[in-house]
C-alpha cells in the first residue's frame, strides 16, 4: 500500500493516507495529547478535507504514547486569564469540530488506549465505533475545578441510562473500558495487546463499509462483564439520589444512602463532590438537565456560552483558582468563591446561561449543502477589538 506522510513526527498532530483510509495521531505523548488551539485547527482541516475526498473511506484516530486525550489545556487557560478572551479561538473552533465530528458522514473510529477525560473524550464518544481496552480510562471531572460538562457531554450525558449523566458530570467518577462499553459511551472493547493489528486489519480492509468495518473489529473484541463493584451496578442508588432537582438535594439524598449498610462506595464520592467548586456543580448541573431537552447543536451553543462566561469570570472566578490548585500550585487546596452552595444564587446562573446576540453565538450550519460553513474566521469574532469587550 502507498502511504502518503501528510504531517511530520515533530507535529502535535499526525495524518497519514494509506489508500482510502485516513489516520490521525494525536501527537503531544508528554502532555497526554492534551487539545490545544493548533491541534484543534489540524483536526479540522484534516476531518473536512477527507470528508470532502471521495478517495477517503474511512478515518481512524488514536493517541501517542500512554494517553489518547487528557483533554483541554488547563494551562493554556490559566495563562490566557489575565488577557481578556484570549482562548476564546480555541474555544470556538473546538466546540464547531465537535458538531462535526458528531455528523460526520464518513466512517470514523477512535482506538482509544489509556486516558481519554473531558474533551479529549469527546473525540471518542460520537464516534461510530469507539474501541476501548482494559487500560482506557474515562471522566468529566471539569466541575470539580469550577468549569462544567463540555464539548457536546451536556448532550451525550444527558441521554445516558437513567441519571448516569448527572452521576459522571458531578462526581468526574472514572469509568474504565468495560463500564465505558456497558454505559453506552463506546462500542466495543479490544483487548489491548490486539489493538494494533485490529488497526492494521482496519487499513488492510481498506473500506468505510459499516458493516465491514464493524464485522473486522468483532473479530478481535470480546464481550463485556462488568466487574464486582463496578459504579454501574450501583445505579438503582444513582438514579435515586441523583434524580433530585438541585445540588444540595443530592448531595443530602446520597448522604442518607452512604449510612446504610453495603454503601461503603460512596463515601470517597462524596467527600470529592463536597470539594468541589460550588458555582461549578451548579452551573453543570442546569447544563445536564437543560440538555435533556435541547438538540446538540442547542447544547453546543450553551456549552460555548457558558465556557466563555467562565472564563471571562462573569460571575466566578473558580475555575482559574481550581487549575491553580490542580495542575500549577498543586496544593489541592483551592479556596471557592462563593464557599458554599447556598450562596450560588440562580440569578448569577442565568446571566451565564442567556444566549449572546446571535451573530455572536456559535454558528452551527443548519443545512447540509452549508455543512463546512459556521467557522471561526467567518464569524464576527477575529474582527473585535476584544480589549473593548464582546457580547
Amino acid at each position: 500500500m502507498a502511504r502518503e506522510a501528510v504531517s511530520h513526527d515533530e507535529k502535535v498532530v499526525l495524518g497519514e493516507e494509506v489508500d482510502g483510509v485516513s489516520l490521525i495521531t494525536l501527537n503531544r505523548p508528554r502532555q497526554l495529547n492534551v487539545i490545544s488551539s493548533e491541534v484543534v485547527a489540524i483536526l479540522a482541516d484534516h476531518l473536512e478535507k477527507w470528508e470532502k475526498d471521495d478517495k477517503a473511506k474511512l478515518v481512524l484516530i488514536k493517541g501517542a504514547g500512554r494517553a489518547f486525550s487528557a483533554g483541554g489545556d488547563l494551562k493554556m487557560f490559566y495563562d490566557g486569564r489575565t488577557a481578556k478572551d484570549s482562548c476564546l479561538e480555541v474555544v470556538y473552533r473546538m466546540y464547531w469540530l465537535c458538531y462535526h465530528i458528531h455528523t460526520y458522514e464518513k466512517t470514523h473510529v477512535s482506538l482509544v488506549h489509556g486516558i481519554s477525560m473531558g474533551g479529549g473524550a469527546s473525540l471518542m464518544a460520537p464516534m461510530k465505533f469507539s474501541i476501548v481496552t482494559e487500560k482506557t480510562v474515562f471522566a468529566t471531572p471539569e466541575a470539580s475545578i469550577g468549569f462544567h460538562t463540555d464539548c457536546g457531554f451536556s448532550y451525550m450525558h444527558s441521554r445516558l441510562p437513567g441519571r448516569l449523566g448527572e452521576f459522571l458530570a458531578l462526581t468526574g467518577a472514572r469509568l474504565n473500558g468495560k463500564e465505558l462499553v456497558s454505559a453506552g459511551l463506546a462500542t466495543h472493547f479490544v483487548p489491548s495487546e490486539k489493538l494494533s493489528e485490529l488497526e492494521k486489519r482496519l487499513i488492510s480492509l481498506n473500506s468505510g463499509d459499516e458493516a465491514a468495518v464493524k464485522s473486522v473489529i468483532e473479530e478481535f473484541s470480546v464481550e463485556v462483564q462488568l466487574d464486582e463493584g463496578s459504579v454501574l451496578s450501583k445505579r438503582p442508588v444513582i438514579d435515586e439520589c441523583f434524580s433530585k432537582d438541585t445540588v444540595e438535594e443530592i448531595i443530602k439524598s446520597f448522604e442518607v444512602e452512604a449510612s446504610k449498610e453495603g454503601n461503603g462506595w460512596i463515601g470517597p464520592i462524596l467527600k470529592g463532590l463536597k470539594r468541589s467548586s460550588p458555582t461549578g456543580l451548579k452551573i453543570t448541573l442546569r447544563s445536564i438537565h437543560e440538555g435533556r431537552n435541547q438538540t446538540l447543536a442547542e447544547c453546543l451553543k450553551k456549552e460555548f456560552r457558558l465556557t466563555m462566561n467562565i472564563l471571562r469570570s462573569t460571575i466566578s472566578e473558580d475555575v482559574y483558582e481550581g487549575i491553580r490548585a490542580l495542575t500549577i500550585d498543586k496544593d489541592n487546596a483551592p479556596k471557592w468563591e462563593p464557599s458554599t452552595l447556598d450562596k450560588v444564587e440562580d440569578e448569577k446562573l442565568d446571566i451565564i446561561f442567556k444566549p449572546f446576540a446571535e451573530n455572536l453565538e456559535l454558528q452551527v450550519p443548519e443545512k447540509e449543502e452549508c455543512r463546512w460553513s459556521g467557522k471561526y474566521e467567518s464569524s464576527p469574532y477575529p474582527f473585535i477589538n476584544l480589549t473593548n469587550g464582546t457580547s
